[in-house]
């Protein structure tokens, strides 16, 4: 797209030199010549873009950025992917025996409670059992005819007491674990017994890094079974697995950026601030804050950086939208300067089609103009989430830029290994676990400054999993 709009050149297509679908062949596969002009190419290419467009970046923050963070991001990725992780193949077969057995005692369970065998995986005929056969209440049916049952449709069952739905949701669970993780892992292992993921830098909108091959980002945490996949993820003998996390990085964001002094003070001072949050809003004494009071606190906290609806606050917190609209409406009176800043964000992206990060990135926003009132809602809450995402993501990459030269000057010889959004995963050894923790932290709250202090948690085990 670039050289097309600033070389008025169309280059040659990856897919053109290596195929498509079956036919489709690896690079080293490729003819020498054929692979030779591209590659020829699209060194050309980069650096006659370069030399374009390098005066028009001079005048803009983006080239600093560039400099100081992005190009030095490509040894630290090199690095980090060369190195990879162990994984422990044995227990990974283990969690696969485990969850292959409990999805049987699951599917029994299925046609014990329908009275009949039929297949869990065919949403037609789950849907013909759950509403015509069962009779159970909600039935949509889409175009096709066939009833749909998806998570929501099945989540709200649930909520009306309906045994299999409940079964059924457990059973996609683990089945998606054990296909995805267990065997997609399986076979991603290299014979070094280690999976070096793809990390790439340009895909996302934010800035954000992203994986692939296999995508190490999504490795579940939230629930009990799928974070046993995670204590597959080992050191090497004498190390352990360092995890260092950036706590609340995107809220923090939004008290720097948002004139909101109460949260600002709160994060300075080291308070819970869901907590400071629950009380101010709904006008409580913190010493009455109660459990229920602190996670409505904490939903909206987080899902006001997404733009979050009455509806979308609703149904996470299982209470009508009138109720969930009124703890909005709570929140921003509260907090009017949170308001002013969403404000701010969504005008910015009308006038300019895009947003600036903390530091300065260009973020840009498809569709901010569209006709379509709910294709621009999207990106209206894109634009509001986007500077929040996006800092976040500049952050870590700083703190990764600086992290191998300082752990170098210390002469300890831990490594990098993933980065997960606001983590940062390294292979440590034992005897050096307390020296690169100090430093992981000094070093990684240091990276920006901000109006409220950065805050890294860290901690370590054999696993990923006992690293939390």
């Amino acid at each position: 797209f670039l050289a097309q709009q600033h070389l008025n050149h169309t280059p040659i297509t990856y897919d053109s030199v290596t195929g498509t679908g079956r036919g489709r062949v690896t690079f080293d596969q490729v003819p020498l010549d054929r692979a030779t002009a591209y590659a020829a190419e699209d060194a050309d290419v980069a650096l006659r873009l370069w030399l374009k467009l390098r005066p028009r970046l001079r005048k803009t923050e983006s080239l600093a950025l560039y400099e100081q963070v992005e190009r030095r991001m490509i040894h630290v990725l090199a690095a980090m992917e060369t190195a990879g992780i162990k994984v422990d193949g044995a227990e990974l077969a283990r969690i696969g025996r485990d969850f292959g057995e409990r999805i049987a005692v699951l599917e029994e369970d299925a046609h014990r409670i329908a009275n009949r065998p039929f297949n869990l995986g065919s949403p037609k005929q789950l849907g013909e059992i759950l509403f015509d056969e069962m009779g159970l209440k909600g039935g949509r049916k889409g175009k096709t005819g066939a009833y749909s049952t998806d998570a929501k449709v099945l989540e709200e069952l649930v909520a009306q007491g309906a045994e299999l739905p409940r079964v059924v949701m457990e059973h996609r669970q683990l089945a998606k674990l054990k296909s995805t993780y267990v065997e997609g892992l399986t076979a991603q292992l290299a014979a070094d017994g280690r999976i070096h993921t793809d990390f790439s830098m340009a895909v996302t909108s934010t800035g954000r890094l992203s994986s692939n091959e296999p995508n190490l980002q999504n490795i579940p945490i939230r629930t009990k079974e799928g974070a046993r996949i995670r204590q597959a993820f080992v050191a090497e003998p004498g190390h352990v697995l360092m995890s260092a996390d950036y706590s609340q990085i995107e809220l923090r964001l939004l008290a720097h950026l948002a004139d909101v002094p109460s949260l600002r003070d709160a994060f300075e001072k080291g308070e819970d601030i869901h907590w400071r949050t629950a009380a101010e809003i709904f006008k409580l004494d913190p010493a009455v804050v109660n459990r229920e009071a602190r996670n409505r606190a904490k939903a909206i906290n987080f899902g006001i950086i997404y733009g979050i609806s009455a509806f979308g606050l609703g149904a996470q917190l299982a209470i009508p939208a009138g109720e969930a609209r009124a703890i909005i409406d709570a929140y921003f009176a509260q907090y009017p300067g949170i308001r002013a800043e969403m404000e701010r964000l969504k005008d910015e992206a009308r006038t300019h089609g895009y947003v600036l990060s903390p530091f300065g990135r260009k973020l840009w926003i498809a569709n901010i103009a569209a006709r379509d009132p709910v294709i621009r809602a999207g990106a209206e809450r894109q634009a509001i989430n986007a500077p929040f995402q996006g800092g976040a993501a500049e952050v870590i990459k700083r703190a990764m830029v600086r992290v191998p030269g300082a752990l170098r000057g210390a002469g300890l010889a831990a490594r990098m290994l993933l980065q997960v959004h606001d983590e940062l995963v390294l292979e440590v050894p034992e005897s050096e676990v307390a020296a690169t923790g100090a430093l992981l932290r000094d070093t990684m709250q240091g990276v920006a400054q901000l109006r409220v202090p950065l805050l890294v948690e860290v901690g370590h085990g054999r696993s990923w999993a006992e690293a939390h």
